[in-house]
């Protein structure tokens, strides 16, 4: 049926809209600092069954195949694609990447709900605590006193700083870095923050460089996945399938008016 191709085709279209969505998205945040690039999940839609495989086709024999239909496509889910990024030396002590899988956690305003992230570029706030530049506190809280000669963050995340006319740095707290089970399963809220679902399970808190969290690299900010040749051959690939279901609505139209001319 004509009118079930044009249904088809206009969900490929749906479908690759999509996609190009998702790599634009990508490859808008490639100097982003942590961002992990996303991949469009495809699947396929119900299929009209009209014969099924194995039903009697006489009294002593049985098709060989069915006649299954399909009815398109849909995008079926956003994955996260969780690879470490470059870890770029920046020189700026606040700033700290994690070199292996896990979150920073920050206290959201409003409720003290805790989002996840990777982006490690911290600064102080006015009052001397650990913040990120939206000016949310980094959990646990970290308070630097004011006047502090160096600040060291160790591997495991212990943050010291070294007081003038004091040989012996000072601990100040440590670094504490989530990890989930299902880390695909956070939801990206904006702002490079991430919050747990249903799907994520609950947040593991332990120290850095224990039961598979990364280590903090103090000095460092880790770059975006994204890798522009793989974006630019997907864009290609999508563009390509766009164009062919474009024909496919056209050819249909045709089809459908030549048979309301000849009928």
């Amino acid at each position: 049926m004509p009118n079930s191709a044009l249904h088809v085709a206009r969900t490929g279209l749906e479908a690759q809209d999509a996609r190009m969505r998702v790599i634009a998205n990508n490859l808008a945040n490639i100097g982003t600092t942590g961002f992990k690039r996303d991949r469009a999940d495809f699947a396929t839609l119900a299929y009209q069954e009209q014969r099924v495989a194995g039903q009697q086709s006489t009294g002593q024999t049985a098709y060989a195949v069915g006649l299954n239909l399909g009815t398109g496509v849909q995008v079926m889910g956003t994955s996260r694609i969780d690879s470490q990024g470059t870890l770029n030396t920046t020189g700026n002590t606040l700033d700290v990447a994690l070199d292996g899988p896990g979150f920073f956690q920050v206290e959201l305003p409003g409720g003290g709900e805790t989002a996840y992230t990777r982006a490690g570029n911290f600064t102080l706030s006015p009052e001397g605590q650990l913040v990120t530049s939206q000016g949310y506190t980094v959990t646990p809280a970290i308070q630097i006193p004011q006047g502090v000669e160096s600040i060291a963050i160790a591997p495991d995340g212990t943050v010291s700083a070294s007081q003038p006319g004091s040989a012996a740095a000072v601990q100040l707290g440590q670094l504490t870095v989530a990890s989930f089970v299902n880390p695909a399963g956070l939801r990206a809220i904006g702002d490079n923050f991430l919050v747990e679902t249903g799907a994520s399970g609950q947040a593991e808190v332990g120290p850095a460089g224990q039961n598979g969290r990364g280590n903090v690299r103090q000095g460092m900010l880790e770059a975006s996945n994204v890798n522009v040749v793989e974006e630019l051959v997907e864009m290609i690939e999508a563009q390509r399938a766009y164009e062919i279901n474009s024909k496919m609505v056209s050819a249909v139209d045709e089809m459908l008016r030549n048979a309301n001319q000849t009928l």
